[in-house]
């Protein structure tokens, strides 16, 4: 009796990721962002604007509360049927297309995943110590690759900068 493949079918790479880039934040980074918070919130207020008083607060729980967890490791697998990260299966349809940023001596090797909706952010997933090269092959039998993307997204750059 033939044995049962896995949704994402037969396994072609695997690796674990971290769920979350984790920043130890420093008393300082803290004094400056409460601040900055502060200095919002009291912008809100003073304009009627609650709604981006509530996001300030939010968003100020969701730091704080992230400072004291560890990000969870997550196995993300690349298969011959789709993608498998942590418990979520995406189906190769689900892509538009992917990258591979390959800057090593940068310090800066990923893997994005473009959705096909644009209703999703990419998924960018760090290479680590993996070959680029096998990857990019396997995945060119199943999604089309972006070749214009050649530095990482806004909103990567500033969460390092800022350490988000």
């Amino acid at each position: 009796m033939d044995e049962e493949l896995p949704i994402y079918g037969r396994k072609l790479f695997s690796w674990k990721i971290k769920e979350r880039e984790y920043y130890q934040h420093s008393k300082q980074w803290f004094l400056v962002f409460g601040l900055l918070a502060a200095g919002c919130l009291v912008f809100a207020v003073l304009t009627s604007n609650f709604l981006f008083a509530l996001i300030i607060v939010l968003v100020a729980f969701i730091i704080v509360f992230n400072e004291n967890e560890e990000p969870e490791m997550l196995d993300f697998i690349i298969g011959t049927e789709g993608i498998m990260l942590g418990h979520k299966f995406y189906d190769y349809d689900e892509f538009k297309s992917f990258s591979v940023l390959y800057k090593p001596a940068q310090g800066f090797k990923s893997l994005y995943l473009d959705f096909a909706s644009p209703w999703r952010s990419d998924l960018v997933i760090p290479l680590l110590d993996n070959n680029p090269l096998p990857i990019r092959e396997n995945l060119l039998k199943y999604i089309k690759e972006d070749l214009e993307r050649t530095d990482e997204s806004l909103d990567e750059i500033l969460g390092k900068l800022l350490k988000l």
